[in-house]
């Protein structure tokens, strides 16, 4: 064990932890340099798209430092804010962290927020300053001042690497062998592990991503998840290089996997004690992950039901905080109900179903949980009309910026419901604190920041608490019916534009019927907003031009008249379908 090194990369978003990771397998020949890609932890093709982490990525390295040699077990993190549940999994199994800053970005929003996890948690952190082949000298210089003040160190310890060419990594490899903690734990006792990821294979069933804190484990014993109760065998063990490699045994101290051959996902939980006897005791674990946004999926294909149920329980498997719940719509069928942990959490779930899975869907509006008359509502269409008092959940966020667009930061609180704004300068920075409802930060603030910001700003909240919210539920009908996915909780000194805009909209998209439709936005039954949309006419030709004798076209016209009427009648007494390709338009406007 005195030769294990256990530790993560984290930084803000795009500061260049993954083309960091990259010159690490190189340059340690855990990959030949002949199949290396850019960002070759990210396997997911959208993680490629984006430029961002995902998910979490283990891999074991072999480095030799004056004649020693050391297995250096790297988890490559997450930076943005939505996925901090994945970097306190993977801080939970190593002992120490690689805080890394952009040069030419110096520390953002995320930087200070997992400085304080990896603090909290305990492990040796090492600052380092990337991207030093592109960023100016006063650039590199200012970062490295700011980087050394945050983790209370000497200038002369913070490491300037780039992970773009590799200059300075060996010395950063250097520093992690040495500075480094080995792992604690006793190999003569049972054998337990905290599970800290998982995956799902055909074949070889549930994969346990593990951290080894005592004994050991041996291919084809039985193995015990102690949550679940649940018996398994270790059909195969081995380590990540980065792919996975079989070998016979993982001590006390390395990190592996165990395929247990389970084929049902539900059995094993993230944060459990994989053990071979159940009668250890269980190792800490990790707090629950609270959804805090709530969006309804429904399949745009009515009979993919199944395939998104199957679908949604193996993303379940590798993403612990996704929480899933039976839904219904009259408009658009059975659907499921996912609770997530931001607004870029649902869009990625949604992006990976279509691509991985092969399932189109359409979603509701994002919404949070609201807690009305001492009951929690976490659908808008179980929000009540009248209600005695109303509480929604509430955020702490920071937002890191250049003080020249402090001032159009600042106006963002005539969009958004900023309040208790305190502003801190920090050297070449300001660090804007507020307190902003979780509703309106998964609206759009992050696009919004950016735009004032020309990209320069960031930030980071956690959540506090709930606080009183004057909201009102703002309901759509078509024709006299309530559409239910697009029923949605306001402030209400928003929601009668947001209901003008809302039916502005569905008049562009729904299709004409022989008679005329009403589309009405309702709170309380009381309409504030109305649009209408004509009915089609069948020209019957007038009298003066086409001839004919005027009475019989007269009856045509009333018989017209009555049809029309039965219609409207049939329209109103059952739902008014809108296509899955309509609702699906209506949600990206």
């Amino acid at each position: 064990m005195s030769n294990i090194r256990n530790f993560v990369i984290t930084a803000h978003v795009d500061h260049g932890k993954s083309t960091l990771a990259d010159r690490l397998l190189e340059i340690t020949g855990t990959v030949e340099k002949r199949l290396m890609k850019p960002q070759f932890l990210d396997q997911m093709e959208l993680e490629r798209e984006r430029g961002i982490t995902i998910k979490m990525a283990p891999v074991r390295m072999t480095y030799t430092l004056n004649g020693q040699n050391y297995i250096l077990n790297l988890i490559d993190t997450p930076g943005h804010s939505d996925f901090a549940y994945e970097v306190s999994r993977a801080l939970a199994a190593v002992e120490g962290a690689v805080l890394l800053v952009d040069a030419t970005q110096g520390i953002q929003a995320q930087t200070l927020a997992n400085y304080e996890s990896a603090r909290r948690a305990g492990l040796k952190i090492i600052g380092a300053v990337n991207k030093i082949d592109v960023a100016q000298p006063e650039q590199i210089q200012d970062s490295l001042t700011d980087l050394a003040d945050l983790i209370s160190v000497d200038t002369e310890e913070i490491l300037k690497v780039s992970g773009k060419t590799g200059e300075g990594v060996d010395k950063l490899l250097e520093a992690i062998a040495s500075k480094v903690p080995p792992p604690k734990g006793s190999q003569e006792k049972i054998g337990r592990g905290l599970i800290f990821d998982s995956l799902y294979d055909e074949h070889k069933g549930v994969i346990a991503f593990i951290r080894v804190f005592d004994g050991e484990f041996v291919t084809n014993q039985d193995v015990y998840l102690l949550a679940t109760k649940a018996l398994a065998k270790a059909k195969e063990i081995g380590y990540f290089l980065p792919q996975l490699k079989p070998a016979e045994k993982l001590k006390t101290g390395e990190i592996g996997y165990v395929a247990t051959g389970l084929k049902d996902p539900g059995k094993l939980k993230i944060g459990d004690t994989l053990s071979i006897s159940p009668a250890v005791k269980q190792l800490a674990g990790y707090a629950e992950p609270n959804p805090v946004v709530f969006v309804s999926f429904y399949p745009e294909e009515g009979d993919q039901y199944d395939e998104l149920k199957q679908a949604l329980g193996k993303l379940r498997l590798t993403d612990a905080s996704l929480t899933i719940e039976p839904d219904a719509s009259e408009v658009l069928g059975r659907g499921f109900k996912g609770g997530f942990l931001g607004r870029l959490h649902f869009e990625i779930i949604a992006e990976r179903l279509a691509r991985e899975f092969k399932v189109e869907t359409v979603h509701s509006f994002p919404s949070v949980a609201y807690r009305v008359d001492g009951q929690l509502i976490t659908n808008p269409k179980d929000f009540p009309n009248d209600y005695r008092s109303a509480e929604e959940p509430m955020t702490r966020t920071e937002i890191v910026t250049p003080p020249e667009y402090l001032g159009a930061i600042i106006r963002l609180k005539e969009i958004f419901r900023f309040s208790a704004m305190t502003t801190e300068t920090r050297k070449n920075k300001v660090v804007v604190k507020a307190d902003l409802p979780l509703a309106d930060l998964i609206r759009d603030l992050d696009d919004k920041l950016k735009s004032v910001s020309q990209g320069f700003a960031s930030f980071y909240y956690e959540l506090t608490g709930y606080a009183s919210a004057d909201v009102a539920k703002l309901e759509i009908h078509v024709a006299e019916n309530v559409v239910p996915g697009l029923t949605r909780i306001l402030p209400k000194k928003d929601i009668e534009r947001e209901a003008r805009s809302t039916c502005e909209k569905l008049k562009e998209l729904l299709p004409k019927q022989q008679f005329i439709q009403a589309i009405q936005g309702v709170v309380g039954g009381k309409i504030i907003a109305r649009e209408t949309i004509p009915a089609m006419r069948k020209l019957l030709g007038s009298f003066g031009k086409t001839g004919g004798d005027r009475t019989r076209k007269m009856k045509l016209w009333k018989k017209q008249q009555r049809g029309k009427e039965r219609l409207k009648e049939r329209g109103t007494s059952t739902n008014i379908k809108i296509s899955a390709r309509i609702f699906k338009e209506l949600l990206k406007k």
